[in-house]
């Protein structure tokens, strides 16, 4: 069904369907990420003056015009509201009720009257926002022209995710913002903070002050990769205690940003395992006498609070200071990897296994996840844990989070239960986007491979789901574990651009999805991120692989080309690592077959960031 109403009238023929990237006056891709569902262009731009007038009524449309007077301003524009219509430049306009493209869809038109932009509430007006500064240029210039098209849009998934973990290493209350504001502006709608871990506790809970004063710090971290080490002897600490907590008041300053910002925050206090930081505080929740601390090392730790009323008791404190503070729907449990050997030694937990009737002691963390979605339940909150949490059983209204591939999604759509999916294969940004492991080239991760394209090709929907099941898949979330992720500099490395691709996984039909026709869309948002001083990861050049080369006369023969726009390609075929001094890529590269090459290849941006190398060995 068309979603531009009648009143547009016959749309001109220059346009976008199904993928084919629109094409401003000039010739070039409008450059929209994520890609729009309907979008025509036609002849012509609109001027935006310096001083714009802004139509807005109602708070929704004027919480949107405050953030876009801040968005305008570093364009060199400013930004007064009004309530003369017909003066305005920009019209921020309320849909009929009914109006196709739901909640969070808008249309956008720029003709010769202005912009207008049209949704049924507040996220509708911000996305299409959004689109708008994407049309204009990246940086302050005397004339922002932004090309006549007309836009109609909506997302495909209504959960639009992305997880920030501040436990492993913390993260102040500006990088925060921060971080949302790169979920804001490519149309994420959920901003999962993981907040408890072994490694840290991060909350500040009135009742347990001991958990900000004792589990917020560890006494020193591992150095180096962990999954490096073969023997005790090569685990090596930095000596340096390390920690940090976010106040009650932060946490109300951080959520209410991200509402006005149409993002909702989605608290996740783990439980029961990954727990120890809580034992460290208060040792009396342990199923065995301590004395415990607060974990230095990565990874799953056999000590986790045992299932006993304290423990219950504990957590209904927690979580009942947790509901006050995030007015969200959803609370995450985390429930992911709890072993059961301090359980299986517990007179408490065989106790409890007797009484209920268990054999299984994977049960008692199902009783345990019952118990806490009652009270949850109670304070008018959803609960939603990781995939484990199917394993011991639940009922149709709890969501899972499908982290260990698939399968467990899978399996609870077809229970009746709500899903994110947030396979480890397809969405962890903490992997590493280099093919070779390890590489000196990159900084220190946690190892895995996940590339640009791979991110890009992920359809949430499986095919194994009916579509009835499929309903149940509520969308997707990228996450970012943080032991190796140390900086905010590094988060954005780690972040972008991947984060692009998920977005657009997240909004844009699968049928609509092209990743060759992505790229140069990608491309013009390096000078957006540039603007933003976002430290994104320069991609490599493409072409430098065996399915590319082409053999002919005795040479193997490349050709090479940037995803960023504006950016050198150097190279190098001696095996060192190329850069400003080596030679510069201007034509397909021909070198001798027969003997061993290594050709190496970088690209520099405009910028002077260099990617890192890409390389390949020709016989």
């Amino acid at each position: 069904m068309p979603m531009f109403p009648a009143r547009f009238g016959t749309l001109l023929a220059t346009g976008l369907l199904l993928g084919a990237p629109a094409l401003a006056q000039s010739g070039t891709p409008l450059g929209l990420v994520p890609l729009p569902r309907e979008v025509h262009t036609s002849a012509g731009t609109y001027a935006l003056p310096q001083k714009i007038s802004v139509y807005a009524t109602g708070p929704a449309a004027q919480n949107v015009a405050e953030l876009l007077k801040g968005f305008l301003a570093p364009l060199g524009k400013t930004v007064a509201l009004t309530t003369n219509r017909q003066a305005a430049q920009i019209r921020l306009l309320t849909a009929a009720p009914g109006a196709p493209g739901g909640p969070e869809g808008y249309q956008l038109v720029v003709d010769k009257s202005g912009v207008s932009i049209t949704a049924a509430g507040g996220a509708g007006l911000f996305y299409g926002i959004q689109t708008l500064l994407q049309l204009l240029p990246p940086k302050a210039t005397a004339a922002a022209r932004v090309p006549y098209v007309r836009i109609a849009d909506e997302p495909a998934f209504g959960w639009r995710g992305g997880m920030l973990d501040v436990c492993r290493h913390f993260f102040p209350v500006p990088f925060v913002k921060k971080y949302i504001d790169f979920l804001a502006a490519y149309k994420f709608n959920t901003f999962h903070w993981h907040l408890t871990d072994d490694q840290g506790w991060r909350i500040e809970i009135k009742k347990y002050p001991k958990l900000t004063q004792i589990s917020a710090f560890r006494k020193e971290t591992l150095i180096g990769a962990q999954q490096m080490f073969k023997t005790p002897a090569d685990f090596k600490y930095d000596g340096t205690p390390y920690g940090g907590f976010y106040t009650q008041d932060q946490i109300r300053e951080v959520v209410a940003y991200a509402r006005e910002r149409y993002v909702t925050v989605v608290p996740e206090i783990e439980m029961p395992g990954h727990s120890v930081a809580i034992l460290a505080a208060y040792p009396e929740l342990a199923c065995k006498p301590g004395p415990y601390e607060t974990w230095t090392m990565w990874g799953v730790i056999d000590d986790i609070v045992c299932p006993t009323e304290p423990t219950f008791r504990f957590f209904e404190d927690v979580l009942a200071e947790v509901c006050a503070l995030f007015p969200g729907p959803y609370v995450h449990i985390g429930g992911d990897e709890a072993p059961k050997t301090r359980w299986k030694e517990s007179a408490a937990v065989q106790e409890i296994m007797k009484k209920e009737g268990y054999t299984d002691v994977e049960k008692v963390q199902g009783w345990f996840n019952r118990r806490i979605e009652a009270f949850l339940t109670g304070k008018g909150k959803k609960m939603i844990g990781w995939d484990e949490i199917l394993e011991g059983g639940i009922d149709d209204k709890a969501t899972v989070m499908s982290w260990r591939g698939e399968k467990g999604g899978i399996e609870a759509a077809r229970h009746g239960n709500d899903v994110v999916m947030t396979p480890t294969t397809y969405l962890y940004l903490d992997y590493g986007q280099n093919p070779q492991p390890n590489s000196p080239d990159e900084p220190l991760m946690i190892g895995g491979y996940l590339p640009l394209e791979k991110v890009y090709s992920y359809n949430p929907l499986p095919k194994e789901l009916t579509p009835a099941q499929q309903k149940h898949i509520l969308g997707i979330q990228a996450n970012l574990w943080t032991e190796y992720i140390t900086t905010p500099q590094k988060v954005e490395y780690m972040l972008f651009p991947r984060l692009l691709a998920v977005a657009e996984v997240a909004w844009t039909p699968a049928a609509q999805k092209n990743y060759a026709a992505f790229l140069p869309r990608l491309g013009q948002q390096f000078a957006r991120l540039d603007a933003k001083a976002i430290n994104y990861r320069v991609p490599e050049p493409v072409g430098l692989d065996s399915l590319s080369v082409v053999r002919q006369d005795g040479k193997a023969v490349f050709t090479l080309r940037s995803l960023v726009p504006g950016a050198q390609i150097h190279y190098t075929l001696d095996g060192h690592l190329p850069d400003e001094t080596t030679d510069r890529y201007t034509k397909p590269l021909a070198v001798p077959q027969g003997r061993r090459l290594l050709v190496r290849a970088v690209t520099i941006a405009p910028n002077g960031r260099k990617s890192p190398p890409t390389e390949l060995l020709v016989r």
